[in-house]
């Protein structure tokens, strides 16, 4: 199987390799959250990163944004919700292999 620029696999895992599209998705699983709810859940997340991520996400169909007068909220739409069990499997595998994996020093 050919990897095109264009392949869907492709896409996919470029789409999940960003650092902070699984881990976003994956802490609005519970619900919909406001952005400093996101930022206090996740940790370690600059609020313009965040504001980045949930943007791109929600142009690629997999969060909403709804307004409400005195805040915003964002939840995981059906298609976003088809991802957690990729991530949950994949934060599955860390778990149980993280320290075989070695990083060259």
């Amino acid at each position: 199987m050919d990897y095109l620029a264009d392949c869907r696999a492709r896409l996919a895992f470029d789409l999940m390799s960003n650092t902070w599209n699984p881990v976003v998705l994956w802490a609005l699983r519970t619900g919909p959250h406001r952005p400093s709810a996101l930022r206090r859940h996740i940790g370690g997340i600059r609020p313009k990163v965040l504001t980045e991520t949930l943007r791109r996400l929600e142009n690629h169909g997999l969060v909403t944004r709804t307004p409400h007068p005195d805040r915003v909220e964002y939840t995981l739409t059906a298609l976003g919700t088809t991802l957690l069990p990729p991530i949950a499997a994949f934060g599955e595998w860390a778990h149980d292999h993280g320290d075989e994996v070695t990083i060259p020093t």
